[in-house]
């Protein structure tokens, strides 16, 4: 890679460090359970930071450290590695979120597993339809189609929570081979993706690094700024609520 590709790399793809951002504003959606927010789901290839900007709730987690919770406030800043499984609860009914993705391009490839219930995961066909909300619909429609996908993913989760309880290496253990099993497809296609972005950007870093070792402040040439505005039209029906997304793509 030369100094000139390496500083494009760097400024073009996403945020420093190959992360994306955006806004959610979690789901005010009660549930079964008394409780109001999003779906539980785990990311199989990103981290994910929270940095709370308004309202107040709570994250429930699975992960290799068991079940927890976790209260959310303005100024709260959170993060958890791939393999967690995280469920937003909005007890304020305003609870909003600036939201901080690694790897930025994988987690809006579909790195994302819902916990939907057993006879779910493990049917590919069945976890793609239970899973994609429907082309073409209207804003009505997206959200009758994301709160029965939320709800569907809240009835395995659920049932993942008793199974840990009594048996954590064995929950995580099925849940970890389902959702490999849901991605493994996909992960050539990723591949492209992360050399393209945040292993641009680590590439651009080993040469800064190199050249400024050596006295050489030729790389500092590729000095710029990048901008991005929101995607137009209306929010996202994410997983967690609605999302305000700014692409992570190259610059045009």
């Amino acid at each position: 890679m030369t100094m000139t590709d390496a500083a494009a790399a760097a400024l073009s793809h996403g945020l420093p460090g190959a992360v994306a951002v955006s806004r959610l504003r979690v789901y005010d959606w009660p549930a079964a359970d008394g409780l109001v927010g999003g779906s539980p789901h785990l990311h199989t290839t990103s981290a994910e930071g929270y940095v709370v900007i308004g309202g107040s709730g709570a994250v429930q987690t699975l992960s290799s450290q068991g079940l927890a919770e976790t209260p959310l406030k303005p100024g709260t800043v959170l993060w958890f590695t791939p393999g967690t499984v995280h469920r937003l609860v909005n007890r304020s009914g305003d609870l909003e979120i600036v939201t901080l993705m690694q790897n930025a391009g994988l987690p809006e490839a579909g790195d994302a597993v819902l916990t939907f219930p057993d006879e779910v995961l493990r049917d590919p066909a069945r976890y793609r339809e239970a899973a994609t909300l429907p082309a073409g619909a209207d804003q009505a429609q997206l959200e009758q189609a994301a709160r029965a996908r939320r709800d569907l993913a809240l009835e395995g989760w659920a049932a993942l929570r008793e199974r840990a309880e009594r048996d954590l290496h064995g929950a995580l253990a099925g849940l970890y081979a389902a959702a490999a099993a849901i991605v493994a497809p996909k992960v050539a296609g990723w591949r492209e993706l992360w050399r393209q972005g945040p292993l641009a950007q680590v590439e651009a870093t080993r040469l800064q690094l190199d050249r400024l070792e050596g006295g050489d402040g030729a790389t500092l040439w590729g000095s710029g700024v990048a901008v991005r505005q929101p995607e137009p039209g209306p929010e996202r029906w994410g997983m967690c609520g609605r999302l305000t997304v700014w692409n992570a793509g190259p610059a045009h």
